[in-house]
């Protein structure tokens, strides 16, 4: 078991049959902020992401496009997934590919070991098979088809027309773990999040499970059966294997220990495979279940799901081409309830940067490195005697850093933002009450000047170390600016938990320059 001081964060691996849209950077995004907060908070941390490139989907793009399947994957991870992460600034630790041998190597280890101890049988499967999903549908998975499908039975996920199949195939004991998986619910309430997704899957679970079909033999592209190698593994039961094989399941078990057990981050729609088939297929293996699966909502254009297939999907860099990798993260995590499902408008967007990023903090940090530039010649000044109005900002600091950690521990991204932001609010309210500018005027008010000043720029001390696991840029720009010691988030002192802490600016500290973190934009 992982020490309780590690956290590990994984999100899905992403299909490789075409370019990432929002959806996709939503999710990567998400993990990131969780990721370097518990980073930023002292806690030994490992963010895990990468691509899924073996299965049926991938086979039929790479064929349509005239090249191998791995010319197709390694094409799509060179010159789109890899970069989606430099477009919306990810700190991950590791990019695992279901192609790369450390991998390949593990899902044979591991099916091998299922293999030997019974967990997996031979037999025959018939069934609804829906490409897009890589998955054998049940009959109310589907709907009827409209427009050019009407008349056929479709994916209700995917709206596309699902396959009959019938091969041999072999086979996972899934319908032996149901009780035990009941049970894993039962003594673990929050294993699965939120709790109307921990309802449908407990909900799904008690109706009865089936056995797992884990291999295909209709084509070839996917990692061999190791005792039959006309078979390849079905492409689900290989791609989850990546959360181990990536830690060193089987060959690195120092590495493993400190790591496992992961939180799965993952879309709504393949909670399934991660709360119901992942644990099933761990504790086959005499290993521990995730730490948790989280199954936050879908990102909605126009009312409907994210989809390449429908023309909804958006490349992320057409929001960071604009507004910048701060704006598109600070926006995904606040304006969604994370969890729920979420639309998303370019109004919005624009309306969100203009109030809260450029008027709202972005304002406020200007403002007052430029006034500790024009009163203070740039210099830091020590407080005097704080009145009501100083400690209750103090208070605010305080009690945001203690609000926002709760909601961090529930995956409440949306409400830990929302609690660092009356940090913000409340400065700029103190701001204009204090009138510092004409505090400035009166010769025998400069100690009552620096007790404004100072009580300003710690409070942007403290936001900067808040706001860096969702703004990283424009969070390192105002420590700069501030001429705060060392790099953010290096010392123990600038650590989440110390955030609010107050006194950490000292007096005397030269601050810097500051450039507009979120300049005005005009859109259309």
């Amino acid at each position: 078991m992982a020490d309780p001081r590690s956290f590990y964060i994984a999100t899905p691996i992403f299909y490789v049959n075409d370019v990432p849209h929002i959806g996709h950077a939503y999710t990567e995004v998400a993990a990131d902020v969780l990721a370097r907060w518990h980073r930023q908070s002292g806690v030994d941390t490992w963010s895990l992401t990468g691509t899924d490139e073996h299965g049926q989907k991938i086979l039929r793009t790479a064929v349509a496009n005239g090249v191998t399947p791995q010319e197709w994957a390694d094409k799509l991870v060179d010159s789109a997934w890899k970069p989606l992460l430099d477009t919306i600034d990810i700190a991950n630790d590791d990019f695992i590919r279901t192609t790369e041998p450390r991998h390949e190597t593990v899902v044979q280890k591991f099916l091998q070991k299922l293999y030997d101890d019974g967990f997996i049988t031979e037999g025959e499967y018939e069934g609804y098979y829906c490409v897009g999903c890589e998955e054998y549908k049940q009959a109310d998975d589907l709907v009827d088809g409209t427009g050019e499908f009407e008349g056929q039975l479709v994916c209700a996920i995917h709206g596309r027309p699902i396959e009959v199949l019938k091969e041999k195939n072999y086979f996972f004991a899934l319908s032996t773990f149901q009780q035990r998986l009941l049970d894993l619910y039962e003594s673990q309430p929050d294993f699965i999040q939120p709790p109307s997704l921990r309802n449908e899957i407990i909900s799904f679970v008690r109706r009865g499970l089936d056995d797992l079909s884990i291999s295909r033999q209709s084509f070839d592209w996917g990692v061999r059966i190791p005792w039959d190698d006309s078979h390849v593994t079905y492409v689900w039961f290989d791609a989850l294997l990546n959360y181990i094989s990536a830690i060193g399941w089987g060959s690195d078990d120092a590495n493993f220990a400190r790591r496992w057990p992961a939180v799965q981050l993952v879309g709504k729609d393949i909670a399934r495979f991660h709360a119901v088939i992942w644990p099933a297929m761990l504790m086959a293996a005499d290993l521990q279940p995730p730490a948790r699966v989280f199954g936050h909502g879908w990102l909605l254009v126009g009312g409907e799901k994210m989809s390449k297939s429908k023309l909804t999907g958006i490349a992320p860099h057409q929001i960071t081409d604009v507004f910048g990798s701060d704006a598109f993260r600070y926006y995904f995590m606040s304006a969604i309830n994370f969890g729920q499902d979420g639309s998303f408008s370019w109004e919005d967007l624009s309306a969100r940067y203009q109030a809260e990023l450029a008027n709202g903090f972005g304002n406020l940090a200007s403002r007052v490195i430029a006034m500790l530039g024009k009163y203070c010649d740039g210099v830091v000044p020590a407080a005097g005697e704080a009145t009501d109005a100083e400690i209750g900002i103090q208070k605010t600091v305080a009690d945001a850093v203690v609000s926002a950690q709760r909601a961090i521990d529930t995956f409440a991204i949306h409400d830990a933002i929302a609690a660092v932001w009356t940090i913000v609010d409340e400065l700029n309210g103190y701001i204009t009450l204090q009138e510092p500018w004409k505090v400035a005027k009166v010769e025998s008010q400069a100690a009552r000047l620096h007790t404004i000043l100072y009580t300003a720029a710690e409070g942007l001390r403290a936001l900067a170390v808040l706001l860096s696991p969702v703004t990283p840029q424009a969070a390192q720009k105002l420590w700069v600016a501030l001429g705060a010691e060392g790099a953010l988030g290096e010392l123990l002192a600038q650590s989440i938990p110390n955030a609010g802490e107050w006194g950490q600016l000292p007096a005397g500290t030269q601050t810097q320059p500051l450039e507009a973190l979120f300049p005005r934009i005009e859109t259309e």
